[in-house]
């Protein structure tokens, strides 16, 4: 046992030693990231103090240390308001329809760009694509309320102009769902792309080459060379959209919500909102979003769980 013992001991110090050899070693490397770790510290665990007030009945007058314990009196309230589940339904709704008909629209966008094999038209569509990410929420909904009014909007007016009855688009809760994924598809669609197209340059030409030799076709070269080594990258990303199943986008539905579409338009960020910042309930709102945090957590955990379970990676 002594000299099992011995020989651990021996083999923790001979780790030691490498370990701080290899940061001597790569001092300046660590040194340029000093900054980032700094600022990731400041602004991203530190304030994490801040969800004590979750289980305080906090007030501005009385501080944050001075603010009494209530416990999981407000995760409670939370869980039995009459809003919990239409707040879910509406939330996990939108992100279902983005995972469903957003997602794959970067990874088909990325190999159809791929195969363009003029380079001036191949950028030139890359441009195109990538502008709408750009434009912020504001500009993307004022546009869409050009185009979709009731009154004025130039759809409506096509639409009767043709002889058709005008469409209450933005005010008819079947259309709202579908508006936000819309517009999601059209704004971040093209930028979407930019990661699958880097890890598509990175594969071996002398791969496709070996199948041209074969006699495979384009498809066939796409199905099996593209898209396997596109594969992890497909699955670190939707690991990551699993942890923003409770996250739809404040400014987005806050610009397209109006009271004939709020059954299905009030999420768990413009409740939170609503309630937290012109209600002034922080310490309610505090217990929401870190309710929000648990099942995204949980989520990505899982996912990454069943993606190396079926043979991927995985995200760590």
């Amino acid at each position: 046992m002594n000299a099992n013992a011995t020989i651990a001991k021996s083999a923790a110090i001979e780790k030691r030693k490498r370990k701080w050899a290899s940061i001597k070693r790569d001092k300046y490397l660590y040194l340029l990231g000093l900054p980032g770790l700094l600022c990731l510290i400041l602004f991203k665990y530190y304030p994490m103090w801040g969800i004590l007030i979750a289980f305080k009945d906090f007030s501005p007058f009385l501080g944050f240390f001075d603010s009494p314990w209530v416990g999981l009196k407000h995760f409670d309230l939370f869980f039995n308001h009459p809003d919990f589940w239409l707040l879910m339904r509406n939330t996990l709704a939108i992100n279902l329809m983005s995972l469903v008909f957003f997602f794959p629209i970067p990874i088909l966008l990325s190999l159809m760009l791929n195969e363009v094999r003029v380079e001036v038209f191949k950028r030139t569509i890359q441009s195109i694509v990538y502008l709408p990410h750009f434009l912020s929420w504001v500009i993307i909904a004022g546009l869409t309320f050009t185009m979709f009014a009731t009154g004025e909007g130039l759809i409506n007016k096509i639409l009767e102009s043709l002889g058709f009855s005008r469409i209450e688009w933005l005010t008819t809760t079947e259309y709202f769902w579908a508006f936000l994924t819309g517009q999601t598809i059209w704004k971040e669609a093209g930028w979407g792309t930019v990661l699958f197209l880097a890890a598509m340059a990175n594969i071996d030409p002398t791969l496709y080459e070996a199948a041209k030799m074969d006699g495979a076709s384009r498809m066939r070269q796409m199905w099996h060379i593209t898209v396997p080594a596109i594969r992890n990258i497909i699955v670190i990303l939707l690991i990551l959209k699993m942890g923003d199943m409770m996250d739809v986008g404040f400014e987005q539905v806050f610009l397209m919500k109006n009271a004939a579409v709020s059954s299905v338009a009030e999420v768990f960020d413009t409740y939170v909102y609503r309630v937290g910042v012109r209600q002034g309930l922080l310490s309610y709102t505090t217990a929401v979003g870190l309710f929000k945090s648990f099942v995204g957590l949980v989520l990505v955990l899982g996912a990454n769980k069943l993606a190396k379970r079926y043979g991927g990676q995985g995200f760590f």
